[in-house]
Order: structure tokens, then sequence, then C-alpha cells
């Protein structure tokens, strides 16, 4: 499974941008995954920009300006710039819009990232990656997700505060009232919670009112939240369900358990606590004192100078 997020898609963006040429007049975005690489282009070239159905319209964004209409002497030659190309079917579809206006101009085509297959079917293309891949901006809309374990607390909905979290009166309003967070756009494999099973009731009446399919539902039997942290094991009741074969993913909101459950199952999971694909625990170091992750060499380097230090 191939990740790339926003900040991965920038740096390479970065990186290569000097493959586009300099003689682009301007940069069109493709709605709606294209849109923001589009911006990008036009922010790092100092160029005008605009969307596919508005620049069809004739109009464009110029800075320091809301609108203004397309000269086609001064805007000949057009950048299309979409996230990615897999299987051909959005490019034939920006090409058949764009098909009424394509003769006065010069259009050329750019996608961030392109399938082996497909990479000699555009103009231009920064990184190849093979399927299946995820971004971070199609992550709660792709089909993956029909095979994918969401955590609720902090992925479906925030955290309870500890004050809302007394296993008691607060802790139910706040499952019955809590507010959506990251809501996938299509039916997901399992939800796997530390929630203890008593409080299915609410968790899928709160499910159902938000419109959230899923598979199944699955909780912790045990009689109360004291219980449930003695037990302390909400990573291994998570990686339990999650090496079910027919799961490809987990969503996990705590960067701790998102680690663990790597480390048991040895299968991606997702954290929205830092928004990274854990493919490796290993390449990770979770620093329980600050609460962070680092990457295994940078901790390296850190225990080097501290041996260093204790030498001099």
């Amino acid at each position: 499974m191939n990740y790339r997020s926003f900040t991965d898609m920038n740096q390479l963006i970065l990186k290569k941008l000097s493959q586009i040429p300099r003689d682009i007049d301007l940069i069109v975005g493709v709605p709606r995954s294209g849109m923001l690489p589009a911006n990008l282009f036009a922010l790092y070239l100092n160029l005008p920009y605009t969307d596919l159905n508005s620049f069809v319209r004739g109009y464009v964004y110029k800075a320091g300006e809301r609108l203004e209409e397309i000269d086609v002497k001064r805007h000949k030659k057009v950048l299309i710039v979409d996230d990615s190309i897999g299987s051909g079917k959005a490019l034939k579809k920006c090409k058949q819009i764009l098909a009424p206006i394509a003769a006065h101009y010069t259009l050329e085509f750019c996608v961030i990232y392109a399938t082996p297959e497909r990479k000699n079917s555009i103009d231009y293309f920064f990184e190849v990656i093979p399927t299946p891949r995820i971004f971070q901006w199609n992550l709660f809309n792709h089909p993956i997700l029909h095979h994918t374990c969401f955590d609720i607390d902090g992925v479906l909905c925030p955290d309870p505060t500890p004050e809302q979290n007394d296993d008691g009166p607060k802790y139910i309003e706040f499952l019955e009232t809590a507010p959506v967070l990251y809501l996938p756009k299509c039916k997901i494999g399992a939800v796997v919670t530390s929630r203890l099973e008593k409080y299915r009731p609410q968790t899928v009446a709160w499910l159902t009112k938000h419109g959230i399919e899923y598979d199944q539902l699955l909780m912790i039997d045990l009689p109360d939240m004291r219980s449930r942290q003695l037990a302390n094991n909400h990573a291994s009741h998570k990686a339990t369900v999650f090496n079910n074969s027919k799961y490809d993913l987990f969503i996990e909101s705590n960067l701790k358990q998102a680690i663990q459950i790597n480390s048991k199952t040895n299968k991606p999971v997702f954290c929205t606590e830092n928004f990274e694909m854990i493919y490796d625990s290993q390449s990770f170091v979770y620093n329980i004192k600050s609460g962070k992750s680092f990457p295994l060499l940078r901790k390296l380097a850190l225990n080097l100078r501290n041996h260093l230090k204790a030498i001099v």
C-alpha cells in the first residue's frame, strides 16, 4: 500500500518544479483533487490560476483580484493539473470538457502521481506509484474502506474530555451527542473500539444517526472503566480483529496504539494523530513521556550524542 500525504506532495512539487516549462501562462486545476497541486504550482511559479469549469467559462483567478476575464492572447499556453492518473477516465472526461475551447489554447497535462501503466499518457508526471495507493486527501472516500477497521474516538468523533469520561451520565451524554470528526463516505469494514460493551446501544444509535455504515461493531466486554484500565488491552483488542485476513488497513487515533497495532499485525495502520501511515513499527520509537514518535535513525543519533556526552 502506497500512501502520500499533503506534505509529501508539496515536497515533491518543490523538488521537481523545474520540470514545468516557464512559458506556461496559466495553471488550471481539475476539481477537486487537482485544485491543491494546481494552487501550489500557481503560487510557486507566480502564475494566474483557475479551476477547470471556470476556465471553460472564461474566468481566471489572479492575485489581488477576485475574477478577471481570460485574455486569450495573454494566456495561450495552459497547464491542466490533477493529483494523479490511474485508469485514465478522469483525463478523458477532462479533455471532453475542454473540447469546445481546446483550439484556442496550447493545452498540456500534468499529474503529481502516475501509475506505471499510464505515465506515458500524460505530458508531465512527478512520481510513479503503482496501486494500491492512498492519498491523504482521498482516504475517507477510498474503496479500501470496505476492508478497513475504524477506531471511533479520535477518528469518527473527537475524544471525550476527562470531565466527560466519567463512565456515567456525562459519558452517556457524550456518546449520544458527540460531533462527527472524520466521516467516511462509503461502507466500512469494522468499527473496532475500546468502548465498553454496555455502551453498545448509544454507540449504534450515534453511528446510525450519522449514516455511518459498517459490517460489524466490536467493543470490549468488561464491566466498567476501571476494569478496562486494569486490563490495558486496547491495542491487543484492536490487533486481534485486524489480524483477520479480510482487513487491509486500520485507522487509529492514538499514535502509541497505532504503533502497537502495527507491531502485532505487520499490517499498515493510519494514525489521525499525525496523519502518518505506519508500515513498520520498528522505524518508530515512541517516547512515552513526551507522547511523540521519532524515526529510528533520529533516535539512534540522539543515543550516540548522549553516549559521547557521557564519555566526555
